[in-house]
């Protein structure tokens, strides 16, 4: 049955062609009038590397802007792959949310648009949701294996893990922590969303998608180590999907599993925050993990954050101070 209020065109024009054999690199040209430029556009910047009919893989970094490991991985892939490597399509679009991106933010400055709280985004909506509804309608059903490269931003530092989720296809849960296991990183999760509304991964799973995101460190910043992790992981994620030649380098990995909302700790009150355990230390149910001191005046005891359940500090906080709802730990369960 046809809807009787059917979804516009995208307004977003690609500057490459998909179906082209060969290296292109090009944009993803959406329309913003603005003040600084009456007929401007957001320019993303996307590489196609096709080399015949076999299976497409969709890789994407800056969902959110202020997380860098996976523009610099997808960056430097866009740059060295060789078609005559590639059985198949690569599509790779290094900064998903280009304004957050530019900006090294988490949110877009034009619209405060959470990229990963958007989807499926809407043609006639904000910037951020025009970006997402492109990627739902025109770029998801292109892919057959999707990687979205997280990390913690400004606020939160992780383990480097790479993850998938539980899902109700089984099939397709296994082909997803098949995946994780192939990209390789020193940790893989299994992972428990706290907010999957709106979400990119929830979008590409829905569509029957075979989908793998990380987190791989964070502080707003990338280090030596995790981007050599998001390097090598690609590689090895297209190897495993035979869009690639060559073996998977595999190094090894601790799963590590997310089993319930008590993996969360969230602070109740705002000021400093004394980290008491480091991120892969082992923490017993109830032990202190972070103490936050009030800053209005000295000589008041701190709040204690405790752990929730045993296993291992899997994220932090990452700034010195904490305001009421941040996220201020994850315990993840070792297998």
């Amino acid at each position: 049955m046809t809807s009787a209020n059917p979804l516009p065109p995208s307004p977003i024009t690609p500057t490459v062609d998909f179906d082209r054999d060969g290296v292109q690199h090009g944009f993803l040209r959406l329309p913003y009038s603005r003040d600084e430029s009456a007929w401007g556009s957001v320019m993303i910047p996307v590489a196609v590397i096709r080399n015949g009919n076999g299976p497409t893989a969709l890789l994407t970094g800056g969902n959110h802007g202020d997380e860098y490991e996976g523009p610099i991985a997808l960056s430097d892939l866009a740059r060295t792959l060789d078609p005559k490597d590639v059985n198949g399509t690569v599509i790779i679009v290094p900064a998903m949310n280009y304004p957050a991106f530019r900006a090294g933010t988490r949110t877009s400055p034009v619209d405060k648009g959470n990229m990963n709280r958007s989807f499926p985004g809407r043609p006639d909506g904000t910037v951020t949701q025009k970006i997402a509804d492109y990627f739902t309608r025109e770029l998801l059903p292109r892919a057959d294996v999707v990687l979205d490269f997280h990390s913690g931003g400004k606020t939160l530092d992780f383990l480097p893990f790479a993850a998938a989720h539980v899902l109700p296809d089984k099939a397709q849960e296994a082909r997803g922590f098949d995946a994780v296991r192939a990209f390789s990183a020193p940790w893989s999760m299994r992972m428990l969303e706290i907010d999957a509304v709106g979400m990119y991964d929830t979008t590409v799973e829905e569509l029957g998608k075979t989908f793998v995101t990380t987190e791989l460190g964070g502080g707003g910043t990338a280090r030596a180590e995790t981007i050599r992790i998001a390097k090598r992981g690609v590689r090895n994620f297209l190897r495993h999907t035979g869009i690639l030649s060559g073996d998977v380098d595999l190094h090894e990995t601790r799963w590590i599993d997310m089993p319930s909302a008590d993996c969360f700790s969230f602070a109740e009150d705002a000021g400093l925050i004394e980290t008491m355990a480091d991120l892969g230390d082992p923490v017993a149910a109830g032990q202190v993990i972070a103490r936050i001191y009030p800053m209005g005046r000295t000589g008041t005891a701190p709040a204690e954050i405790k752990a929730g359940h045993s296993g291992i500090l899997a994220a932090r906080h990452f700034p010195g101070l904490v305001n009421p709802g941040d996220c201020v730990s994850v315990i993840a369960v070792t297998e």
